[in-house]
């Protein structure tokens, strides 16, 4: 039988329920995360890919010293990943951290974002836009049907730099219609750089007819066992005719069954997540396969 006294010993020597920064040695924020994977793609990709001095992980861990929420930082946006907690304590560094750099986002399942939100609220910090998804995946193969949607003639294939002219103006238009929050400007050398950047280290096809690139859809994060794909666009002059289907599918073909030259494994999940006003995309998305998982959630400082 434990008595009282000992009880009261044991408790004492548990740790307090607090928020710690962890290095890249300790093996529970990783453990947390593939845990919960196709809830935060995007977490997880900037956790794997973190530098030691730019980007910063803290977990909240309970009385038995086990992670029950994280919260990381990479290039000036905030990942929250609270586990459906609904008591998460305010990170007692926020405040310092958010006017010691300049914040750009929060980003994670509805409920987590809101929540992160409403404790820079709390330190005056508030969110000038916010942008509702439905947050979406895909572990199998697309429909069939939707691999040879669009018009006779068009063409799916893999860009190389030569296409760069040709991309650019894709690119800076997804950015400005689906990207940047509302009153922010459009810096073009910044989306070539991006372009760049997804050219180099990203899986991406473009949709060509008639000679002419149309639409292009790419990689926007890789985690452990997941793709996400972003950066659909499609010419307006050429929408509703089937396209960003056919593309979309050939891409996640692409990603579940890679050649032996890949750099990722096959069999992949996919995940994506669209605005919940744009009706016509989720269209796309529900047609390829592709099934809703919760609500997602960035809001823009």
């Amino acid at each position: 039988m434990i008595s009282a006294r000992s009880a009261s010993q044991n408790k004492s020597k548990s740790k307090p329920r607090r928020w710690r920064r962890v290095g890249k040695r300790d093996p529970g924020p990783e453990a947390f995360l593939r845990e919960r994977e196709p809830f935060c793609v995007a977490a997880c990709s900037r956790f794997m890919h973190r530098s030691t001095f730019h980007d910063q992980v803290w977990v909240l861990r309970n009385e038995e010293d086990k992670v029950e929420a994280l919260l990381l930082h990479s290039k000036h946006s905030l990942f929250p990943v609270f586990n459906g907690l609904n008591d998460i304590p305010a990170p007692h560094f926020l405040n310092r951290l958010i006017r010691g750099m300049p914040l750009h986002a929060v980003q994670g399942l509805r409920e987590d974002a809101l929540m992160l939100e409403n404790m820079t609220a709390s330190l005056g910090f508030h969110p000038a836009e916010s942008i509702d998804y439905d947050l979406m995946a895909l572990d199998r193969e697309p429909s069939a049907d939707c691999l040879k949607a669009g018009p006779p003639g068009l063409i799916i294939r893999q860009p190389n730099s030569k296409d760069m002219a040709n991309l650019l103006p894709l690119q800076s238009a997804y950015e400005q219609e689906e990207v940047l929050p509302h009153g922010a400007a459009f810096d073009l050398s910044s989306s070539k750089a991006a372009l760049e950047n997804i050219l180099a280290h990203e899986r991406i096809l473009c949709a060509e007819l008639g000679g002419r690139i149309i639409a292009k859809a790419n990689t926007s994060a890789e985690s452990f066992t997941r793709s996400q794909i972003g950066g659909v666009y499609v010419h307006p002059d050429y929408r509703g005719r089937g396209i960003a289907t056919q593309l979309c599918a050939e891409l996640v073909r692409s990603i579940r069954t890679p050649g032996t030259a890949a750099p990722i494994p096959a069999g992949r999940g996919i995940s994506l997540f669209v605005k919940k006003r744009n009706p016509a995309a989720f269209s796309v998305y529900r047609r390829i396969g592709f099934e809703i998982l919760s609500d997602y959630r960035i809001s823009y400082y």
